[in-house]
């Protein structure tokens, strides 16, 4: 699996059009952060560990196998797992975002400040209502 910060994805979905970004954070981070534009949203794992027993079912109906697929989550630690199990389902090209939207805590145990997509001022979309899974987010 491939790791890039937060820029490096921008740049790299920039550069590869036909690259999908997939947020697997659960409905309700999307909800209180919003999501990187343009992303996928396929919950994976909540902060609590609690699995999406549809994972599977609906990462494969929404991105097919043999594109770029970057993975973001809260601070880029689910993505690991959910990385290696798309791995395990053939996706040839799988890149963990590093620090994932908010990153780690600063000395306030605040996030979005030290690292992560917020932190580098990428394009976030805010959404009021999580899409259903393996949609586009909406405006």
């Amino acid at each position: 699996m491939q790791h890039l910060t937060p820029r490096q994805a921008h740049d790299f979905l920039q550069q590869h059009p036909d690259a999908v970004l997939v947020d697997i954070r659960y409905a309700d981070e999307l909800v209180a952060t919003g999501t990187p534009a343009a992303a996928l949203h396929v919950p994976f794992a909540s902060i609590a560990g609690t699995r999406n027993p549809q994972f599977v079912a609906q990462i494969t109906q929404a991105v097919p196998n043999d594109r770029a697929v970057l993975l973001i989550c809260r601070s880029g630690k689910r993505t690991l797992d959910a990385g290696e199990l798309m791995q395990a389902l053939g996706y040839r090209q799988v890149i963990n975002v590093l620090h994932g939207v908010e990153g780690d805590p600063d000395a306030q145990g605040q996030r979005g400040r030290v690292n992560g997509w917020l932190a580098d001022g990428l394009p976030l979309r805010q959404v009021a209502t999580a899409p259903a899974p393996g949609a586009a987010v909406a405006a």
